[in-house]
């Protein structure tokens, strides 16, 4: 009788097993993995298989071409579609980074109003892509668009100009459209970045004769090397793939002249009804991402190691 109760002693009084941290941490990243390989791995391996087949929107069915499609790429407007986004990746990174520095600079001094202009600052980032796009289409409307007012105004142009529609502005449009939704953001990451430049070196550097510009070369630079070369590797991918303020704007037009590869990819699918081509397209598109992608990392762990 007593063994029986000191038994069911011990076995009522055994400790439930425990998950391992390996295993709770693996639990954890389940659903997570889950919606990842539904919704993004899954329709994009499909995709870019689909650029070795001859598949269009229109006719069922699919033909294995190879790499016929790849080809026809390269041969045809690819560099020109690399070109241009290129010009429209550089414009919209380098033009709000020199904005948001520059008031970035002017906010972290003592000024009067600071927490409102800061937040004042913010609602170009705020606003929607597709918003931001239809009111700078009205801004560079030829006929009652405020720009070609302003310009009017004071003597620069003689007569309204279609901004949008000539190949030589309509690039420049989308980058200037672009840039007023962007520099906000990169404002605030540079802004959070001039907060730990410490203070001494600007006062010790003033002791010894050394003015503002000197300064900022010499001091605030260096010290914000790293979220400068974060902030412009992060906004240079992401102008790399953007879509919506262009198509918005002008469609990827005049005569192609905004065209970039998100703009290609989308026309040449649901325009054209080539999936073949556009999922070469595609294709190359991921690849040259997944060099910039390969950049960022490298410069990330960098960024940790010191």
């Amino acid at each position: 009788m007593t063994e029986a109760i000191s038994s069911s002693r011990k076995t009522t009084g055994a400790k439930p097993r425990r998950l391992s941290d390996g295993m709770f941490a693996f639990l954890l990243t389940v659903p997570g993995l889950a919606l990842l390989l539904a919704v993004v791995v899954y329709p994009l391996i499909t995709a870019l298989v689909t650029a070795f087949f001859k598949q269009s929107l229109v006719t069922p069915g699919r033909e294995f071409v190879g790499l016929q499609n790849i080809i026809d790429v390269l041969q045809g407007d690819f560099f020109r579609l690399l070109g241009q986004t290129l010009v429209f990746t550089l414009g919209t990174t380098i033009a709000p980074f020199v904005i948001g520095f520059g008031l970035a600079l002017a906010l972290s001094t003592r000024i009067r109003g600071t927490k409102v202009l800061r937040g004042v600052m913010l609602i170009p980032w705020l606003i929607p892509g597709v918003v931001v796009s239809f009111l700078w289409m009205w801004i560079f409307n030829a006929n009652y668009g405020v720009m070609n007012a302003l310009l009017e105004g004071v003597g620069l142009i003689d007569e309204p100009q279609a901004w949008l529609a000539h190949p030589a502005t309509a690039m420049i449009a989308v980058i200037v459209a672009k840039t007023w939704q962007s520099f906000p953001w990169m404002m605030v990451m540079l802004l959070a970045g001039l907060q730990t430049v410490p203070h001494e070196l600007h006062e010790a550097a003033e002791i010894d004769g050394a003015g503002t510009v000197r300064r900022f070369f010499s001091i605030t630079v260096p010290q914000m090397r790293g979220i400068i070369g974060l902030v412009l590797l992060l906004e240079f991918i992401w102008n790399f793939q953007h879509f919506d303020i262009i198509y918005v704007l002008t469609g990827g037009g005049p005569a192609g002249a905004t065209q970039t590869f998100a703009t290609a990819v989308y026309e040449t699918a649901f325009t054209g009804f080539d999936l073949g081509h556009a999922g070469a397209i595609g294709l190359l598109w991921m690849i040259l991402l997944l060099g910039l992608v390969v950049v960022y990392v490298r410069f990330s762990e960098r960024g940790e190691k010191r």
